[in-house]
């Protein structure tokens, strides 16, 4: 194979490709002698037809096939030998083929930039780490311990009311009936809630340990027994105890019922909770800023094709005349993502960055926790859009870059309070919430997506395949599929 690299205008590339006719009719010979085995035709033993005759009825079919693997392969050689990483798809034309002869095509391609990205590794950016008051940690465990009310039981004669829990017996009927559901034992309710049906509690209110009350109330609509619904029922109780809450005493005890070791231990708990919760937010703040930094840096020239395709997404939902109209702001915006994800690529690259099958599944299992109820249409979704799975790998890639850039970089530490944490965020969220002037409509998108740009386009364009443009060439690679036919 001989490859002549022509430089076209800026970033655009003409690679010359030659294969003589000896290695073309080898690489014939091969797959002769490959279909050779599978072939049955009259008056010839499997395997045994020899190759002229497979050549007079295969032959067409055998060179389509192999144009399409020689081409697919020698041109992928050709970049890669010539360390050119194309931007999109390149353009392929046929100048000379055909059965006992050279080889000669033409692969036009536009490159991806050279982009420096040493300086990643002095990147400065804010990193905050939240100061948690022992006041804020404090009033957090005061409003668990007044979510689990503790009771105790009081005198016989100790009337119930609202807030207390009455423990009761019962047997329901309708029109004197029983019915199925009718009986309950050691029924617990928590006056006031109203949580068993509509106007129970109510009734029991003044009610005594060893009370009987007739309570009257009607089935509600999700009752089991359909032909039961809004039906009056009659409910004979028998009143086991009334319990009064108690204030909860937050000791040891307590917090060893919560699952610590002890009230210090649920303190630094309670502590790195809350701590957690402004965590994940503050952190993407800092990559917010390391992403403004990498914007600084210079890309002499960004790829056309890479840009259009970056305004058709951008424009998606607009009208003609909306697009047209923002079309200048879209294609900065674009060169600004592209120039972004080149270097974020080029750093997880030269940093050996990949994404494990394992990761994927640990990512569908977060979302799958974000939303609960829908997980089967949630995973559904994944199974059936195999571009929403490598969008979601692209979404971990990236997230695995920035966190190493951050890990390389030159943190400015801040210790701030919950307040300061609290007014930074509430700032941020201003500011990415801020009305454009320069759009009526824009595709939706989360604020914090807008800030990031996709390295999945630079990454994906590497290993697209060349496109044979020629009508010649398309039927030649129809052809291939009648020799594994035959």
């Amino acid at each position: 194979m001989k490859v002549t690299v022509e430089n076209k205008k800026g970033l655009n590339k003409d690679l010359k490709i030659f294969i003589d006719k000896e290695t073309m009719n080898s690489y014939m010979d091969e797959k002769y002698e490959e279909i050779k085995g599978t072939v049955n035709l009259k008056g010839f033993r499997p395997g045994k037809v020899p190759k002229e005759i497979l050549k007079r009825q295969f032959g067409k079919a055998v060179f389509g096939e192999v144009l399409d693997k020689v081409l697919k392969d020698t041109s992928t050689k050709a970049l890669e030998e010539n360390k050119i990483k194309p931007a999109g798809q390149p353009k392929l034309d046929l100048k000379t083929y055909g059965e006992d002869k050279e080889l000669e095509y033409v692969l036009s391609v536009t490159e991806l930039p050279k982009v420096e990205i040493k300086s990643l590794e002095n990147i400065k950016f804010d990193e905050y780490a939240v100061k948690i008051d022992d006041s804020e940690t404090d009033k957090r465990i005061k409003e668990i311990a007044k979510n689990q009310p503790n009771f105790k039981e009081g005198a016989a004669d100790t009337k119930a009311k609202e807030g207390d829990l009455v423990a009761l017996d019962y047997k329901a009927t309708i029109d004197g009936k029983e019915f199925k559901g009718s009986e309950g034992k050691n029924t617990q309710l928590t006056l006031g809630k109203d949580l068993f049906l509509k106007g129970f509690d109510k009734q029991l209110i003044g009610v005594k340990k060893d009370d009987e009350k007739v309570v009257e109330a009607t089935l509600p609509e999700n009752y089991p027994e359909k032909e039961l619904v809004n039906k009056k029922a009659k409910f004979n109780c028998k009143i086991l105890s009334v319990k009064q809450p108690q204030e909860v005493k937050i000791d040891d005890d307590f917090a060893k019922n919560l699952g610590a070791k002890d009230l210090k231990d649920l303190k630094a708990l309670i502590s790195k909770q809350i701590n957690d919760e402004y965590k994940n937010s503050l952190d993407q703040l800092s990559k917010n800023q390391i992403l403004k930094e990498i914007e600084k840096i210079k890309v002499e020239e960004v790829p056309e094709n890479l840009i259009e395709e970056e305004v058709k997404i951008l424009s998606q939902g607009m009208s003609e005349d909306e697009a047209k109209k923002n079309k200048k702001s879209f294609e900065e915006k674009a060169k600004t993502r592209i120039k972004t994800g080149l270097i974020l690529n080029e750093f997880g690259e030269k940093n050996k960055i990949n994404v494990s099958e394992q990761e994927i599944q640990a990512e569908v299992q977060k979302q799958l926790r974000m939303m609960p109820g829908q997980e089967k249409m949630v995973m559904d979704f994944y199974q059936k859009n195999p571009s929403a799975l490598a969008s979601l790998r692209g979404t971990v890639y990236e997230e695995k870059i920035l966190n190493l850039i951050k890990e390389k970089g030159k943190p400015n530490k801040k210790e701030i309070s919950k307040d300061e944490a609290e007014k930074i965020l509430k700032e941020a969220h201003k500011h990415d919430h801020e009305p454009k002037k320069e759009t009526k409509k824009k595709p939706a998108a989360k604020a914090s997506e807008k800030k990031k740009p996709s390295t999945k386009t630079a990454k994906a364009s590497e290993k697209k395949k060349p496109s044979t443009k020629t009508a010649k060439a398309k039927t030649a690679a129809k052809k291939t599929k009648k020799v594994s036919k035959k």
